[in-house]
């Protein structure tokens, strides 16, 4: 079997790991790890997976958790500045905090919020929590988070870092089968070099790139 092109950076890849209906390949040069395509769930069975997501957005254990991405912009920006959560879900709990303060920020989803309008504005930050492990094509989905910046605008992304020192067979966020492409540092960093970004920062789950 040829192993397939990463669907990030474009570069030959090699199987990473195989169990049972299971199969990652990592990519040979941006160490991104990504579902063999042929595993990937189709587009209906992904939005019954979204919705099996019980989240509330009244539920202070949630917020705690997305607290890093609204303390920051709390901390970055004022209630003037736009601001768009993209693939906000069934609960847009970041939304929900952020406009309890008076902050101007729109959702965006393609399951459940899908206004295409929005996507043809510019804004002075995103936000983006455990969203883009579900990147099909990330490549294309990052051109298109950095097209939605304004020139000094801040995107901010959640999700769960792989590194070497993980054991990645017991490892529970592959367990989810919508988690389709899983992030090396060095796969953040290529992103940053390659998408464009200007300066990118890493604190535990949350990503930060500027324009």
């Amino acid at each position: 079997m040829k192993a397939p092109i990463c669907p990030l950076c474009a570069s030959s890849s090699q199987v990473f790991y195989q169990f049972k209906k299971r199969l990652y390949h990592q990519c040979n040069n941006c160490y991104g790890i990504f579902m063999d395509e042929s595993l990937r769930p189709k587009l209906d069975a992904e939005k019954e997976r979204y919705l099996e997501h019980h989240n509330d957005v009244a539920d202070l254990g949630y917020q705690n958790f997305v607290s890093p991405i609204t303390n920051g912009v709390l901390q970055d920006y004022s209630a003037q500045d736009s601001g768009l959560d993209f693939g906000a879900g069934t609960a847009p709990v970041i939304t929900k905090k952020l406009q309890d303060q008076n902050y101007q920020i729109q959702i965006y989803d393609p399951f459940f919020h899908a206004n295409q309008a929005l996507l043809k504005q510019q804004y002075d930050y995103l936000v983006c929590c455990e969203v883009i492990e579900h990147f099909y094509e990330p490549k294309k989905e990052f051109e298109l988070l950095k097209s939605l910046m304004k020139p000094k605008a801040k995107l901010y992304c959640m999700t769960d870092i792989y590194n070497e020192e993980i054991d990645f067979h017991s490892w529970y966020y592959k367990n989810d089968q919508t988690h389709v492409f899983i992030y090396h540092q060095k796969t953040l960093e290529w992103i940053k070099e390659h998408i464009g970004f200007s300066k990118m920062k890493i604190t535990k789950r949350l990503i930060e790139y500027w324009n």
